[in-house]
């Protein structure tokens, strides 16, 4: 049977300007618009409450993950985009035009992931990523559905240089074989592997796959208050970290967002700060295996709600100064994977299986951008944090337990809106330092807009548009 689209985004952005009208006059409204008087808020001060919160001003003093390459398996990422220019490693996509992943032309969900890890910044209303020292090595999969692709996109990343993995995506089924197998293989190659939870705004009622695979960093989501987002972040077993999911500011291909910008809520934007802090210790500790670097992140982490590990905040907020600095002891593996003598208890902690059809979402993968994406123009509501945290027992799923899911066919066709390209991004503003990265690969020329539709592509997971 062919499995639904599942395939959400964790933090969705679907900037169309149809749902920003939908939220307003819904009377839910996450953006208030501004009076004729009042400026709206600049790029830099969307992003303030989640850089205060997580004090990533003073971690970039001591590491910017400059010398890592982080792998986005994702929709593909747009080289061109301003904030990403020069960062964007040639990549894999899944043929036709996306063959170097440097592409985004399905709903910008790569796109706005590897600009929450890396935007170079430069100016008030330029996108400044977690890490702006990284170089994205995208794994497109376009308008692709499946588990099938993220699991090879996963392998191929581990191939090919990848330190750090971000997946903000995934289904609420057991874990196919195609991708426990994938998870074992990348972390075999000290690869750091984070992906996002899941959202309640999509249907996922527990830690989807792959966060829930041990050995995995899942992440969930917390508001722009600094509490646990229980409106849209799922929660249990398989949380290993919790991070800011809210209002998070990411860039977005021109031809989908005439601002270039957009701000999404979901895990996914969660997982991709995750993932940028995950960097910026691997560039801080060259020497750590990806062992290390994920216990000094789930040590570090700011313990909330329950003392100790808890279903909503895993270990504990992610806290990238601690993450940096504190005297962390070595561990000879990783402390995400259950102990050698550990037998049952890993698969019963793991969430009951579904249909073994597969027809509940199957291999498909959502994109965990749950939550409302909307267009950055003029509108947005900047809250301000606090911070809380924990720590856990051995998330659900072992690595190399089969899922009772079979492998399903593919491909399957999105729905990217056609938003017309508009005005361009705004120049560097004088007096900020030139933005950072890495000169334009050889070969790759700039990219000239999006012509025609999306790209079919052989089977495999699709990402929709991060949202925060």
């Amino acid at each position: 049977m062919r499995p639904t689209r599942a395939r959400r985004r964790t933090g969705a952005i679907r900037f169309a300007a149809a749902a920003l009208a939908a939220m307003l006059a819904g009377g839910g409204a996450l953006f208030v618009a501004p009076s004729a008087a009042v400026a709206a808020p600049t790029i830099a001060e969307r992003q303030k409450w989640y850089f205060d919160l997580l004090k990533i001003p003073e971690a970039q003093q001591i590491s910017t993950g400059e010398g890592v390459v982080v792998a986005v398996v994702d929709s593909g990422v747009d080289a061109s985009h301003p904030d990403l220019q020069g960062k964007v490693l040639p990549g894999k996509g899944i043929g036709g035009e996306a063959a170097d992943g440097r592409s985004d032309r399905v709903d910008g969900h790569g796109t706005g992931m590897a600009g929450v890890i890396a935007g170079s910044g430069g100016g008030p209303n330029r996108m400044t990523g977690i890490a702006p020292g990284v170089k994205i090595l995208p794994y497109g999969t376009g308008t692709v559905e499946n588990m099938d692709v993220g699991a090879e996109g996963l392998r191929w990343a581990a191939d090919n240089g990848a330190k750090v993995v971000n997946l903000s995506w995934g289904a609420d089924v057991e874990p196919p074989q195609v991708i426990l197998d994938a998870v074992e293989y990348a972390l075999s190659k000290d690869v750091v592997i984070v992906a996002a939870a899941g959202n309640r705004s999509e249907g996922d009622t527990k830690v989807i796959s792959p966060a829930r695979i041990r050995g995995v960093i899942g992440v969930t989501g917390i508001a722009s208050d600094g509490s646990f987002w229980d409106d849209q972040s799922v929660q249990g077993r398989g949380t290993v970290l919790s991070a800011p999911a809210q209002d998070v500011v990411g860039p977005q291909p021109l031809a989908l967002s005439d601002s270039g910008y957009g701000v999404g809520n979901g895990t996914s934007s969660a997982a991709a700060i995750v993932s940028g802090v995950a960097a910026m210790v691997r560039a801080k500790y060259p020497d750590l295996d990806a062992a290390n670097v994920i216990e000094r992140l789930i040590r570090t982490a700011d313990d909330k709600g329950p003392q100790g590990w808890d279903e909503q905040y895993g270990d504990g907020i992610v806290n990238p100064v601690a993450a940096l600095t504190e005297d962390v002891p070595a561990v000879s593996r990783n402390p995400l994977l259950p102990d050698e003598d550990e037998t049952g208890d890993a698969t019963e902690a793991a969430p009951a299986p579904g249909d073994s059809d597969g027809e509940i979402g199957g291999n498909t993968v959502a994109l965990i951008g749950g939550g409302v994406c909307l267009l950055v123009v003029v509108l947005v509501v900047v809250l301000i944090v606090a911070s809380r945290n924990k720590r856990r027992p051995g998330p659900p799923m072992p690595v190399g337990t089969p899922g009772p899911y079979p492998q399903q066919p593919g491909p399957y066709p999105g729905q990217p809106v056609p938003y017309p390209q508009q005005g361009g991004y705004p120049p560097q503003a004088p007096g900020y330092p030139p933005q950072q990265g890495y000169p334009p690969q050889q070969g790759y020329p700039p990219q000239q807009g999006y012509p025609g539709g999306p790209p079919q592509y052989p089977p495999g997971p699709q990402y929709p548009p991060h949202g925060g």
